[in-house]
């Protein structure tokens, strides 16, 4: 039974070995099948593609051989182009340079033919001048002076016409300016030296002042730095001192020593400390005032300050803080009548001499010193650089700084706003009168108006009036060339005709 089933088992497992490979005989013919036909397909398309990409190669061929034939006539055209214009340029060179040639040779012939003139000219002058007996200069000089005697009248009448035609359009216009500015701001002027006298009660006081052994005068001085000097002047005390401040303060100080009677060491220490609290508010004010009087906003305190320090300080007797108002105002005339910077303009010319407040105490130039506390406040630069050449030490590098040294020299030059030394004014008129007198024809000559004016009366007789003219020129010139003074001087030629006749 068991060997029977054993059998059945092995008959069932080799049935059905034989049945799977059965089964697997039709699929791999099928799948044979199936590789043939893909095959078969992949060979069409291939020969389709094999057409396509050998169509597709025939038309690109013949479009770039399309190309290639159109690209060759347009270099054929373009080398019969550059042919025809080398021709052409060969031919238009070979003109030029028969042209050249032509030019060179006229050029030796103009040559040949100006030093045949130049030679006919030279012996032309040599005949003349030994038939005249003068070189060409004498001749010449001959000929413009006959000219100028025949025509002497025509000719000056045409020299004062030109002048007067250009004169009077330029001058009308600077006149309307600086007279405006001059007669609007024309003030008085008060001289100052470098000493103050302080009234006294009575002599008595002169003895308060100097106290025993000369203690109250010594305690006086080193509290103020002042020279206290005491004389035999009736009803006065000087003080005299560099510094404008220390003597005002001195002043102020010494005033109310002599009202409150009481004069030792330790009151004059007080009533010095409190006479410089009143300075210092004096110096404030002034300065507050001056920039609001000229519109100049803005300022540092600090200037301000130093600004009320010029109410103090003179120079040629001509107070410096009212000198520099009126030069604010005029500044800011003229920069109106230009169109250029108001502002800036006033503020260089109330500030231009800031520097003297302390050239006293600082080394340097008043320009330079002014300069440095400007910068060191932060000043505008324009502002800078309106003030610090008013003196020629910088360069005019703004309209301006311009402005502000024309507004110095109309302020300081002025009649009547500064004062010289005996000796120098005494000196400029005796040199304007010696330059005046040096040359021939003078009669007599009179320096006036303090200078400003040199009148000049020259002989009719041996001068006419083209040349009293000449004199008038002449001597404008030396007086610009050999003397240094503020402002111009006019200078006046006068010729007259006198006929005397007697009746007996």
């Amino acid at each position: 039974m068991l060997a029977l089933a054993a059998a059945s088992g092995l008959l069932g497992v080799g049935l059905g070995a034989y049945l799977r490979f059965l089964i697997s005989l039709g699929k791999k013919g099928s799948m044979e099948l199936k590789l043939k036909e893909i095959e078969l397909k992949g060979q069409e398309e291939s020969k389709k593609l094999t057409l396509r990409a050998e169509e597709e190669a025939a038309r690109i061929l013949k479009e770039a051989r399309n190309e290639a034939r159109v690209k060759e006539d347009s270099v054929k055209k373009s080398e019969e182009r550059l042919v025809k214009r080398e021709d052409t340029l060969d031919k238009r060179q070979s003109d030029l340079d028969k042209e050249t040639e032509e030019l060179k040779s006229r050029i030796i012939e103009i040559k040949k033919i100006k030093e045949r003139a130049d030679a006919l000219e030279m012996e032309k002058r040599a005949a003349l001048e030994r038939a005249a007996r003068l070189s060409e200069e004498d001749a010449k000089k001959e000929l413009i002076a006959a000219v100028e005697k025949k025509n002497e009248e025509d000719i000056l009448m045409r020299m004062q016409k030109l002048e007067q035609g250009g004169e009077e359009k330029l001058e009308r216009r600077a006149q309307e300016i600086i007279t405006s500015a001059i007669q609007r701001l024309g003030t008085n002027i008060a001289a100052d030296s470098l000493t103050t006298s302080v009234s006294i009660p009575s002599d008595d006081a002169k003895g308060k002042i100097i106290g025993k052994e000369g203690r109250n005068i010594k305690a006086f001085e080193r509290a103020t730095g002042v020279e206290v000097i005491v004389d035999d002047t009736p009803g006065a005390i000087t003080i005299s001192s560099f510094n404008p401040i220390r003597r005002q303060i001195a002043r102020v100080a010494l005033e109310n020593l002599i009202l409150d009677g009481r004069i030792q060491p330790a009151k004059i220490e007080q009533m010095v400390e409190k006479a410089e609290q009143e300075i210092n508010k004096i110096i404030k004010d002034k300065g507050t005032q001056a920039a609001f009087e000229c519109g100049v906003i803005n300022l540092p305190p600090q200037v301000i300050a130093i600004l009320g320090r010029l109410h103090f300080r003179t120079s040629y007797g001509q107070n410096v803080l009212h000198h520099s108002i009126e030069m604010a105002h005029i500044a800011g005339m003229i920069a109106a009548e230009l169109g250029v910077n108001i502002a800036v303009a006033k503020a260089g010319a109330l500030l231009h001499d800031i520097g003297k407040a302390m050239d006293h105490e600082v080394q340097g130039t008043h320009v330079e010193i002014g300069r440095r506390i400007l910068q060191k406040f932060g000043v505008d630069e324009a502002v800078v650089k309106a003030m610090q050449a008013h003196h020629g030490e910088y360069p005019f590098e703004t309209p301006e700084s311009v402005i502000v040294q024309v507004a110095d020299a109309i302020s300081g030059s002025r009649p009547g706003a500064r004062r010289d030394t005996v000796e120098n004014y005494l000196k400029r008129l005796e040199d304007l009168e010696r330059i005046a007198t040096s040359s021939p024809g003078i009669e007599k000559a009179y320096a006036l108006q303090a200078g400003r004016e040199i009148r000049i009366f020259v002989k009719s007789a041996e001068v006419s009036d083209l040349e009293a003219k000449n004199i008038a020129k002449n001597t404008a010139k030396k007086i610009e060339d050999e003397l240094k003074y503020p402002g111009e001087i006019k200078v006046t030629v006068i010729r007259e005709n006198r006929v005397v006749e007697y009746a007996r």
